[in-house]
């Protein structure tokens, strides 16, 4: 009859060894620094710094908006008016101010 011969240790190292090296690649390439989940992440972080960068644009132009309407080339009446009541305190003659 023919002996059944165990593998040899030196094969169940090499296989243990090369599993738990491809565990842990694997571990890396989804949880690590640069795996899928941070990647996710960034990604996430990135379109709401992209909302905030859109928003901060408009304010942007908003006051550049109200800069050039102050400025000595452009004249707004009705922000003039408005600066003068505001700053100066004045009112037109037929208004009432009540305190």
């Amino acid at each position: 009859m023919a002996r059944r011969r165990k593998p040899a240790f030196g094969a169940w190292v090499y296989f243990t060894l090369a599993f738990l090296a491809g565990a842990y690649f694997t571990f890396a390439a989804v949880q690590g620094s640069f795996g899928v989940f941070r990647r996710a992440e960034i990604t996430a972080e990135s379109r709401a710094l992209e909302r905030e960068l859109d928003k901060l644009n408009v304010e942007v132009a908003r006051m550049e908006n109200l800069t050039r309407r102050l400025s000595d080339t452009y004249l707004d009446p009705d922000l003039l008016d408005e600066q003068a009541r505001s700053v100066l305190g004045l009112l037109r003659s037929d208004e009432l101010a009540i305190r």
